[in-house]
């Protein structure tokens, strides 16, 4: 994607080369996914059955969202119709959705439910913030560990899909790319509270198959449900399913035999260290520049899979400059993502090729880049930090957070909010 990888995999491709602009629309998209970039996906080159990628599909969604009613329903899971979660996510993880703008579009709705809402945006942008403090070091326990998790093959196997509340959830997962919060909770929990996976791997299958996948958002919401990075651990049982979902549990064949009747086991933890990074005062190495930054005049604009919307702020600067993506081959053929993804990331690219001069290329992102001076919008990632040393980067341009980072603690989302205030 926007992002660079390490290591060897066989079958990649060491030469970058130039790949069509996509024509708009799913099944374009569709084929061009199946097409050029075969090897690099899990399952079959088909979209989600939910969502189109796409400026214009983002701006759609947000002018029609009412958030009146979100406080009472964001749980609720079935009837759909009782849903009150917004779907923006595989938006606002694209860029084509800031939360700045998704935090002032609520702006006049009822007290109680915009500040519900914002709640949960701010969440959002402190995953992004504890990420950026914390990079791959994300990937173990921040409080404590799982004492003798089990191993697993990543995927959706982990799940006793003979459960109606399973079978029900993994296929919005495998269809849709998405699922409500409730369920993403019921599932992380199932996977290491109940059944004692490795509760990395349940993360993975989650990146695999969730349209918003962030390292940053889906992580922190693994270490939260399973109590690795946070004081307790949420339990799943029936209750929840017949409290959010009745339905499911009057169909199940399981219902006389639930294998979730009573209340999980405690799982056993053991004490890790708590990274000095996530303590205040410790510095925040990737959230990038305040300003702009370069003194060199750039010949493209460089899009990262981060930030792919029109108010990415090196795009809307450089309004007539020719655009330059990259699919990163070698970091895809280790990832192995649902096509889901691709396809939404290609529709989004063809909407671009619309507008903009756009070249699309599959390889590595810093032969795509050769020698052009390039302006780019920062990304609070490792892999930007690889990718841009290897670039002739011309202008640096801020990531746009909704609350800027500061030196405090990101230990918890109580403790960062007091550091950086409420965003105005």
């Amino acid at each position: 994607m926007g992002g660079g990888g390490t290591g060897d995999h066989d079958g990649v491709s060491d030469e970058t080369v130039r790949l069509p602009e996509p024509e708009v629309g799913k099944e374009a998209a569709e084929r061009f996914v199946g097409e050029h970039l075969a090897g690099l996906f899990c399952d079959e080159p088909v979209g989600s059955q939910r969502f189109r990628g796409g400026q214009s599909m983002a701006d759609a969604a947000l002018d029609a969202y009412d958030v009146t009613g979100y406080s009472y329903r964001r749980n609720e899971v079935l009837p759909e119709t009782r849903r009150g979660a917004s779907a923006l996510s595989p938006y606002i993880r694209y860029g084509l959705l800031p939360l700045r703008r998704v935090w002032d579009h609520v702006s006049d709705g009822p007290a109680r439910d915009v500040r519900k809402f914002r709640d949960e945006l701010l969440w959002q942008e402190f995953s992004r913030h504890w990420y950026a403090r914390l990079g791959t070091r994300t990937r173990q326990g921040i409080r404590r560990e799982h004492d003798g998790a089990r191993g697993t093959d990543v995927g959706v196997g982990g799940w006793n899909t003979e459960m109606a509340c399973m079978a029900a959830t993994t296929g919005e997962l495998v269809d849709d790319g998405w699922l409500v919060n409730q369920t993403r909770m019921w599932l992380s929990s199932d996977w290491a509270v109940r059944n004692g996976l490795r509760w990395q791997d349940g993360d993975d299958a989650f990146f695999t198959h969730l349209l918003d996948g962030s390292r940053a958002a889906n992580r922190l919401g693994w270490q939260w449900v399973t109590g690795v990075g946070s004081a307790k651990h949420y339990g799943f049982s029936r209750w929840q399913v017949e409290k959010r979902s009745p339905s499911l549990c009057k169909n199940c064949d399981l219902r006389d035999a639930c294998p979730i009747q009573d209340w999980p086991s405690d799982p056993e933890f053991v004490p890790v260290d708590t990274p000095a990074a996530s303590k205040r005062g410790s510095g925040a190495a990737l959230v990038g520049p305040s300003d702009v930054i370069g003194d060199r005049d750039p010949e493209v604009v460089w899009l990262t899979a981060e930030s792919l919307g029109d108010a990415d702020p090196a795009l809307s600067a450089h309004p007539d400059l020719p655009v330059v993506f990259t699919f990163d081959q070698l970091l895809l053929a280790g990832l192995q993502l649902s096509a889901k993804r691709l396809v939404f990331l290609t529709e989004t690219l063809a909407e671009i090729a619309d507008e903009r001069d756009l070249e699309i290329h599959l390889g590595r992102p810093a032969d795509a880049l050769g020698d052009r001076p390039v302006a780019v919008t920062h990304a609070p990632v490792p892999g930007f930090e690889r990718i841009a040393s290897d670039a002739v980067v011309a202008a640096t341009h801020p990531w746009p957070w909704l609350a800027r980072p500061s030196e405090g603690s990101v230990a918890s989302f109580s403790a960062w909010r007091k550091s950086v205030g409420a965003p105005r």
